[in-house]
């Protein structure tokens, strides 16, 4: 376990930097200048110069990756161009509105995949499974900067029972919530189901079926519990996505998360804020992945962590 730990966190300052490094010289690589953003159109030439040199933009682009690094190595994730903030502080206030948003999204997710995919295995070629089926696939379907606005639409402006956009209202999360879950909960669906399709063959399902246990204990304990594995599979992977930031969600719903704080970021050429908010993004999606590696040691006695 200690070994496995160490090769962890090995791979995440590994990752990290190679991120990190990567955002760097392709923000200085693209056209634009924060400058001109910043300042404007009709700002002077020598006001730029003043406020470039203010910020070190004037510098070498070899000595700045090489402030940033060793800000990085001290914990440091530099200071907005635009907020004039530390970019620790911009993100520790977005980025628990996002973890709400994620965990809340994959709660509905799994509330709605797990009944409709058992159904449909259950009831495999018969009308349950059409229909279960069918609404996944609809689900899958539907893009997100589709959906969300047609919800907007409906239960906004139309009923008007929900708050159009932002997370300062009562009931505010209900609408991207949905549109980030339904998705998800459309995959889960069609992967628990063909993977319980695969386990119902299996010889202990036969074997636990001739003692003559009752079927929920067959397919609840045994057939559920094994049907798992692929699941958490999607389950790891969508959460570090979601953990990430869900941009077009977040900019749909006008969402102060860590998605719309990237954006915003993006077009206003914030380097140190762009910067932080991936390496985050690729933190939190490594760390959910070593947490699902630990989810199948504990559903599958078979998979061993390396020593």
């Amino acid at each position: 376990m200690l070994s496995y730990l160490i090769r962890l966190l090995g791979s995440v300052l590994f990752v990290s930097w190679v991120v990190g490094s990567l955002v760097f010289f392709l923000l200085h690589l693209v056209p634009g200048d924060p400058v001109a953003v910043m300042l404007g159109d009709w700002a002077s030439p020598a006001d730029e110069e003043v406020l470039r040199e203010q910020l070190g933009l004037n510098l070498p682009i070899w000595q700045q990756y090489w402030q940033y690094l060793s800000g990085l190595m001290q914990g440091d994730l530099g200071e907005s161009l635009f907020f004039q903030q530390p970019v620790a502080t911009l993100i520790s206030e977005r980025f628990p509105l996002t973890a709400h948003l994620a965990l809340m999204s994959m709660l509905l997710a799994i509330l709605i995949a797990f009944p409709f995919g058992v159904w449909a295995a259950l009831r495999a070629g018969r009308w349950p499974d059409h229909f279960s089926m069918g609404i996944s696939l609809l689900g899958v379907s539907i893009p997100n900067f589709w959906l969300g606005p047609m919800l907007i639409l409906f239960f906004s402006l139309w009923l008007g029972w929900l708050p159009v956009s932002g997370a300062s209202q009562p009931w505010a999360w209900v609408l991207p919530t949905l549109t980030l879950g339904t998705a998800l909960a459309a995959i889960l669906a069609r992967m628990l189901r063909a993977s319980l399709l695969e386990v119902m063959h299996e010889d202990y399902i036969r074997t636990a079926q001739a003692k003559g246990l009752s079927s929920v204990a067959v397919y609840g304990k045994h057939a559920l519990f094994n049907a798992l594995l692929p699941v958490v599979t999607i389950l790891g992977l969508q959460l570090g996505t979601l953990l990430g930031g869900a941009v077009i969600t977040e900019v749909v719903f006008d969402w102060p998360g860590l998605g719309n704080l990237l954006v915003e970021s993006i077009q206003r050429r914030d380097y140190p804020v762009v910067q932080g908010c991936i390496l985050v993004i690729s933190v939190a999606y490594i760390s959910v992945n070593a947490l699902t590696e630990l989810v199948y040691a504990w559903l599958d006695p078979r998979i061993r962590l390396a020593k």
